[in-house]
């Protein structure tokens, strides 16, 4: 199957799954981030306490990757390696690079007129080649 047919599949899936959320600490999170959003309860624990109900979603245009330096690369061509050194390093500030980053990819994803940016594993490659859902999807809704 090749690109364009991943990411029709990828689009349906999308849509077609329940979403989970964790509401963020900040209320301006959405004006900076999006609303991230996790494929299962289960994912979305790791970021807090999910709500009760699941989501759905409607998603047209997302830009995905199979991993976060494929979609830094899809944003940010000249930048990707530098921008994903930032928040694989450790030490003081990683959460606060990891926020700003996520604030950047916002705003260039929309800038270019994408209305979600998805992350996947690649195994979720696989499966969607079959026509399967992916087992684990991370979702960032930009027209929030």
């Amino acid at each position: 199957m090749n690109a364009a047919g991943i990411k029709e599949v990828l689009i349906a899936k999308i849509n077609k799954t329940e979403w989970w959320h964790v509401p963020p600490i900040d209320k301006n999170a959405y004006k900076k981030r999006g609303k991230f959003l996790a494929s299962t309860y289960s994912q979305a624990e790791f970021y807090g306490r999910p709500n009760f109900n699941p989501e759905k979603v409607n998603v047209k245009l997302p830009i995905y990757g199979f991993s976060e330096k494929e979609i830094l690369k899809r944003l940010f061509p000249s930048k990707y390696n530098k921008l994903y050194f930032q928040i694989t390093k450790e030490g003081k500030n990683w959460y606060n690079r990891r926020i700003n980053l996520d604030a950047r990819m916002f705003r260039k994803a929309k800038t270019l007129g994408y209305d979600a940016i998805v992350l996947l594993t690649s195994q979720g490659k696989d499966r969607l080649k079959i026509n399967r859902k992916p087992f684990s999807m991370e979702l960032n809704l930009l027209n929030v």
